[in-house]
């Protein structure tokens, strides 16, 4: 029995009817446990391959919105159970999907653009996301899958944890709490390989020191961040939590959609007035946003949700991170990292646009019509300017897989 019938986007009930064939088939080497329950009582699945006491722990489904990670996790647990060498010494325990409720509420079909994608968009606020909560949240009131996540990491002390993250459009990118030599070769080769491009650039590691092209390492606590006005920050996030029992986390972010522009490492003619300019458009898309928000805000009474509370969490968001783009010297200077400030200041509005959009079609609102003109407008715009071009999914998995097999050797090798 094969644990991958078919490479596509799974649903969390197909990934754990996958899991439970698995342990089935090799009962003496895998095991499948409930290791929490979500807000809405969906129950958080932990599957097991080995034994040892050293363990890598590989996390998928912590955003709602990037489903790669589901694929790459059931191809990580077949071929560490069909290949010996990658067992020894070393237990992999593979967590099915962090945010169950989030992935319900994101519909991910066979995406054919970005309009398809962003017509089933769902990713909830900081507050609710099992990895960032505790950057946001005290701890008492920390969300059920956010508890399940730190427990599993308490009982494993994994020397390596692996989360699986993704991007609608750009390139790949590797984010470290701590260096992992000899992984950023590897990693731009696989990228190569499989015409994937590096994000040398990412905003999300704006100013972070880089251990090779986009592979990034976040800096200790003796440094600022570059957006101020950001809720969240990564050093309160669950991927330090490792670092309690000796250990680390890696990142692993792969494109849907891939853009070449992404890595150009030329230094940018004026990144400081490219900022402001960026800042003026973010700050003009959020107000169209607002104003189709407001114009059925009345039609909306009684009207609430996780869709409707995401999309106003980020229009929230927005004013401040303006004003840091404004305000704050750019953290990058070349022209792949203000072309990520320009994907990261189209893909808030757009967010926000897409998940009021759901709600205004659920409500059979008049508004919708136009708000979805809107979306496709700014859709299209996007794959446009950034000469988006689909990566195929298998290459998706395949670089994320082959970078979190190196990742792991690697910091053995380390931890050793």
């Amino acid at each position: 029995m094969s644990f991958l019938p078919e490479l596509r986007y799974p649903s969390v009930p197909e990934l754990i009817a996958s899991a439970q064939a698995l342990a089935a088939q090799e009962p003496g080497l895998c095991s499948l446990r409930r290791v929490g329950v979500s807000r809405a009582g969906r129950p958080l699945h932990l599957l097991s391959v080995g034994h040892a006491r050293r363990a890598v722990l590989v996390v998928a489904g912590a955003h709602a919105n990037e489903p790669t990670g589901g694929s790459t996790l059931r191809v990580l647990a077949e071929r560490v159970l069909a290949e010996r060498e990658l067992r020894a010494n070393t237990s992999w325990h593979f967590l099915l999907c962090a945010d169950p409720d989030g992935a319900s509420l994101h519909v991910t079909p066979a995406p054919r653009s970005l309009f398809d994608y962003h017509l089933g968009f769902y990713r909830p606020t900081g507050a609710e996301q099992p990895e960032w909560s505790p950057s946001v949240l005290p701890p008492d009131r920390l969300p059920p899958e956010t508890r399940a996540l730190t427990g599993v990491i308490d009982e494993l002390r994994p020397y390596l944890q692996v989360t699986l993250h993704g991007t609608d459009l750009g390139g790949s990118w590797v984010q470290l709490t701590r260096d992992v030599p000899g992984l950023a070769e590897p990693f731009a080769k696989s990228a190569a390989q499989l015409h994937i491009p590096v994000e040398t650039g990412a905003s999300d590691a704006a100013g972070w020191p880089a251990a090779g092209p986009g592979v990034h390492v976040m800096p200790g606590p003796e440094t600022g961040v570059a957006y101020p006005s950001m809720p969240d920050d990564a050093r309160h996030s669950t991927w330090y939590h490792a670092h309690r029992y000796g250990g680390l986390t890696a990142v692993v972010e792969v494109p849907m959609w891939a853009s070449d522009l992404v890595d150009d490492r030329a230094q940018h003619p004026a990144p400081a007035a490219a900022m402001r300019r960026l800042a003026r458009r973010l700050t003009g898309d959020a107000r169209e946003v607002e104003r189709i928000l407001a114009e059925a805000q009345p039609r909306l009474d009684g009207v609430d949700g996780p869709l409707l509370r995401a999309s106003r969490w980020v229009l929230g968001l927005i004013p401040g991170l303006a004003e840091d783009w404004i305000h704050t010297p750019p953290a990058g200077t070349t022209m792949a990292y203000v072309g990520s400030v320009d994907a990261f200041g189209r893909r808030l509005p757009l967010r926000a646009a897409a998940m009021l959009l759901r709600v205004l079609r659920q409500t059979d609102d008049r508004a919708a019509p136009r708000l979805e003109q809107l979306v496709a407008d700014w859709c299209d715009a996007f794959a446009v300017r950034f000469r988006a071009r689909w990566v195929p999914l298998e290459h998706q998995v395949e670089h994320q897989s082959r970078t979190v097999l190196v990742a792991a050797q690697q910091a053995r090798e380390r931890a050793l």
